[in-house]
Formats: structure tokens, sequence, C-alpha cells
């Protein structure tokens, strides 16, 4: 089931297309399509589910009694429940409960659901965890997701819970500070971002409300990018989206040199990632078109992919395979992967037992950007003009 926020125009978590492309969304609307549920976000609700049910207790919201009952269910009814499963969830509850206990005598709410509609038409949404002192308004995230690391630095979907959440609260606190936190436990990573609450209203009054009524008229000025392009229905329409792209790879057409200059590369390394995920979207939305709505593309044609040859019926296939005298006809046992096994036996037990025996081969080379957290290789070529 959708939560309400997934029904707003202008929610928080779209906050960053919408507040950086404000007329992307009356743009966008007729390519909007219904969300389905898939593995990731079904498995992300279970574990906010049971990262809310054991903070219930541990805040003394629920009965010992209760928390069991629900907990021995949850562990027999949830598809996505392991032992893995449940140890990442502890390591995000864990992390909660230090966080509350940081401060003196606060308050404490779950799964907050958070008015900012103020600033913006129908704003509303829900706050995993809300810690609230005099002074102090904290406002902790769960992400679930094992991709890549989501900052709290500047993330306006949380900015916008923690102004709805000041909405809701300031009548019976003076809150001075406001701090965000995201805590991914699947990737260990956690990012805190604090600000004063004379800044949160300042943005909200000067960014945000005015951003949002030119997104509501569809108004104002397209501004395609990674962030604000990544979920948008109509990112592979977009002509902004294409004028920028093809203006990024079209760029050294007319050099003065018939090199390029490193400078050069480098300024194309860093648009590639962008410049092949437009392509690949647009090839996405062509193929869809193409397949499902009978659309054609002048030059090209819908046609069949190359495909491989399956065994329709493998317990009859390897019966007539033996009958005929062909014994060697299966492969040997393998063990499950990684992943898996750890899934199944748990990540605690899982590395006491094979610790000595899991090693990590180093990752085959790569260029990333100066900022990435990796330690940078010496290259042979940089070896040898070390040495001379």
């Amino acid at each position: 089931m959708a939560s309400p926020e997934e029904h707003a125009v202008l929610s928080a978590s779209s906050s960053a297309r919408w507040l950086n492309c404000t007329p992307s969304v009356v743009f966008s609307a007729p390519y909007e399509v219904e969300r389905k549920d898939t593995t990731f976000t079904a498995e992300g609700t279970a574990a906010h589910a049971l990262a809310e049910l054991k903070l219930q207790f541990d805040t003394g919201k629920i009965t010992k009694r209760k928390f069991n009952a629900q907990l021995k269910k949850f562990k027999s009814e949830n598809e996505y429940y392991s032992v893995s499963f449940e140890e990442f969830v502890d390591d995000y509850v864990g992390f909660v409960n230090e966080t509350i206990n940081a401060y003196d005598d606060p308050e404490v709410e779950l799964e907050q659901r958070v008015n900012f509609s103020d600033w913006v038409p129908e704003g509303y949404g829900t706050s995993d965890v809300v810690i609230m002192t005099d002074s102090v308004l904290h406002i902790v995230d769960l992400k679930f997701g094992k991709g890549v690391p989501v900052s709290a630095i500047e993330n306006t979907q949380l900015m916008l819970y923690a102004l709805g959440t000041y909405y809701e609260f300031n009548m019976a606190y003076d809150f001075e500070t406001v701090r965000m936190t995201i805590h991914q436990p699947r990737l260990y990573d956690t990012s805190t971002y604090e600000l004063s609450l004379t800044e949160l209203l300042d943005w909200a009054d000067n960014f945000v409300k005015p951003r949002a009524e030119l997104a509501m008229a569809g108004e104002g000025d397209y501004n395609p990018s990674e962030k604000a392009c990544q979920w948008c229905p109509a990112k592979a329409v977009c002509k902004a989206r294409a004028d920028m792209n093809l203006q990024n790879a079209i760029k050294y057409d007319f050099a003065d040199t018939n090199e390029l200059e490193p400078e050069a590369i480098s300024d194309i390394l860093s648009q590639s990632k962008a410049i092949k995920k437009w392509l690949e979207d647009v090839e996405a939305y062509a193929l869809t078109q193409a397949r499902d709505e009978g659309q054609s593309f002048p030059g090209w044609k819908l046609v069949a992919g190359r495909s491989n040859r399956k065994i329709t019926n493998a317990d009859m296939a390897a019966s007539i395979l033996l009958d005929a005298g062909f014994e060697e006809i299966y492969k040997p046992h393998e063990l499950l992967t990684l992943t898996a096994l750890e899934k199944m036996v748990g990540k605690k037990q899982f590395s006491e037992l094979l610790e000595d025996l899991i090693i990590k081969p180093e990752g085959k080379p790569t260029l990333v950007v100066e900022t990435d957290k990796r330690p940078e290789l010496s290259s042979t070529g940089q070896a040898i003009k070390d040495f001379e």
C-alpha cells in the first residue's frame, strides 16, 4: 500500500527534483505511471517495520509481552526476515538508542507524521525517528538499501521533515538547533547535517515556498542534473536534459588541436556517467513505446532479441541421457554465494566460522573522482616517472 506522501504532488521524497527543476512536475505528469513495489522497496518497508517495533519497546511505548508476540509474528510471516536482516536492523536500532541516550530527558516520536504545508501545498510526510529537547530537534532516518550512500548533508527530504516537525511541536519547544542523520547499516555509513532553526526557516521562506509555487504552476527554468533527473518520469523525453548532454558530448568537436589534452579528457570523464545514463533512459523509453504502444521511430524497427537454447524439462532430459548411458551429466555441488550464505547463517556467526577463509581480492583498477574515499593506486607509468 502506498504511503500518503507518494500521492502528494510535491512530496518530500521527490523534493530534490521539484526544488531544482520547478517546471518538471507539470511537464512530467503525463508520463507518470503507477509505481509498483519492488523487492528492494518491500524489503525496506519490512526493515522499517521491524526497527519501529524494536524502538517502541526500547522507548517504553509497548510492553514486553506485546513486543515478543509481534516479533514472533514478524519472524514467522515476513518473507524478508533472516538472521542477517535482523542484525542490520539491530545495528540501526542500536545507533538510534545511542543517539537518544546522548540527550538529557528527550521526547522521542516514531514514524511521526509531519506537516509542512505552510510552505509546500499539501506538504506532509512521515519521519522515522524524531528526538526533541528544549533546544534541539534531531531527525534520524533509516536507509536500508545497499546501493550507494545517501548523504544527510543538505538533504531536502530530511530538511522538509524537520520543518514539518517544527510546525507540529514549536509551541512546546524552543528549538535552536536542527540535526538530521541518515544511517545506512548495510553500507556501514552514517552522515549528519546540522543548522540553526533560523537557517532552516530562512530556507523554507525564501527558497522552498516560492519554488513550490512555481512547481505547482509548471513555471520556472528547467534545470537538468543527475539528482533532479534520476526519478523524473519524463527524463527520457526532456529536451532540456537532451540539450545538456548533447552539448557536453560535442563541446570538443572544434578544438584547436587534433589531440585531446588531459584536462579535456578529465572533463569528458566527469560528464560520461550522465551521458551514458541519458542514452540508456532514451533507449529504454523507445523500446517500451515501440513494444507496448506501437510507436514507430524513423530508421528503427522492433525485432526479437537474441536468445539461448534451454531445456524445458530438466528431469526428463536427465532420465533420457542416463538411459542412453551418459553418466557425467550433472555439475558438481557448489556452495551458495557469499551473500546467500551470510544471510542464512547470520553476519556474526558467519564471520566467526569463516573469518580465516574469506578474502577480498584487489578490485580491477578504475578511474574515479578525487573525492572518492578509496586510496589511490600507483600506476606502472607513474612508478617509472618517479624512478626517473
